[in-house]
């Protein structure tokens, strides 16, 4: 007869229960890719900081976008007559005589002397406050409103206007803002070519990163698939970390451009009193990106953080098929 186990023995453990803890609770492997190294936390960095960049790109592109529509309809809303000053000239009678006929033709809906307050106000900026009009030569303006669907007749317009009113001219703003417009749209084409750069910069350093941390971890991947591991499963452990990163570089960066716009919104708008925010706005608008431009930083920050998970898996799916490859040469 066959005495009894003591009933103090333990069976030894086996793989499950070795990597129990002492509350009985299964402990976490250990990641391929340590998360808190220095090179993950400057390759956070980096990311954060092209985001940054790729976010306030993006968001120049739309302002600029915006402000060339905003020149587009505005050039086929208005019209300015201009009328210079000059010795023994009646200038109100002149801009009376300007309106007057302005105001006939069809296709006007409106016709407005900028008078004095407003003109010195446009010219304070250069001139500054409390100069005289009298003693300057400075041409008064009539804004003349017309309808962008049945524009006027602007050759006869101006040939009665000049004929008229002597130093007066019609300019109806079409060859400078098509120039304007045509500068934007290089602008918007310059800014898309540079967002892309931005963005293969940023793939670049993730394969310069998941390289580095490969080399670092050369011997644990190495045996990992010798002893069965499948690619996609170690391609997965560095797709999951790099996502990781991507996004918390991707949300700082998208984070800080987001503070900067609201910051020149914020100031534009307190500011919206002052010549030299008049002008500003005049020529980009109230420095509000608008919900479009929001949605693109969210989308830049998805971009980066998607292009930063799939550069380092296809990275280490072509590094350990150079693996397979030597491998099989030395057979």
């Amino acid at each position: 007869m066959t005495e009894a186990a003591p009933a103090t023995a333990r069976p030894k453990p086996g793989p499950v229960t070795a990597l129990r803890g002492r509350a009985g609770q299964r402990r976490r492997p250990a990641p391929i890719v340590p998360p808190g190294s220095i090179a993950a936390r400057t390759m956070i960095l980096v990311i954060a900081i092209m985001t940054f960049l790729s976010c306030l790109t993006l968001g120049a592109v739309t302002l600029v976008r915006d402000t060339a529509t905003t020149w587009q309809t505005q050039i086929a809303r208005e019209a300015t007559i201009q009328i210079k000053p000059g010795d023994g000239f009646d200038m109100d009678g002149a801009l009376a005589d300007a309106q007057r006929i302005a105001a006939g033709f069809s296709g006007v809906r409106n016709v407005t002397i900028v008078d004095r307050a407003a003109t010195a106000r446009l010219l304070e900026p250069w001139l500054g406050s409390g100069f005289d009009l009298d003693e300057l030569p400075v041409p008064r303006l009539v804004i003349v409103t017309i309808d962008p669907q049945a524009p006027p007749d602007f050759a006869t317009m101006r040939a009665q206007i000049e004929a008229a009113v002597p130093n007066a001219s019609l300019d109806d703003h079409r060859t400078w803002v098509d120039r304007l417009v045509a500068m934007a749209r290089t602008t918007v084409t310059f800014g898309v070519a540079v967002l892309a750069l931005m963005l293969s910069a940023t793939a670049l350093t993730v394969i310069f990163a998941t390289r580095g941390a490969m080399a670092g971890n050369g011997h644990v991947i190495e045996v990992l698939h010798f002893i069965g591991a499948e690619a996609r499963f170690i391609a997965a452990q560095f797709r999951r970390h790099f996502l990781l990163a991507g996004m918390k570089g991707g949300a700082a960066g998208g984070a800080g451009a987001v503070i900067v716009f609201v910051a020149f919104s914020w100031w534009s708008s307190r500011n919206l009193a002052t010549p030299e925010a008049d002008q500003a706005t005049a020529l980009f608008g109230n420095f509000a990106i608008g919900a479009a431009g929001y949605v693109g930083v969210l989308m830049v920050v998805l971009v980066i953080a998607a292009l930063t998970a799939a550069t380092s898996h296809l990275t280490v799916l072509a590094h350990l098929r150079d693996l397979d490859m030597r491998q099989a040469d030395d057979i």
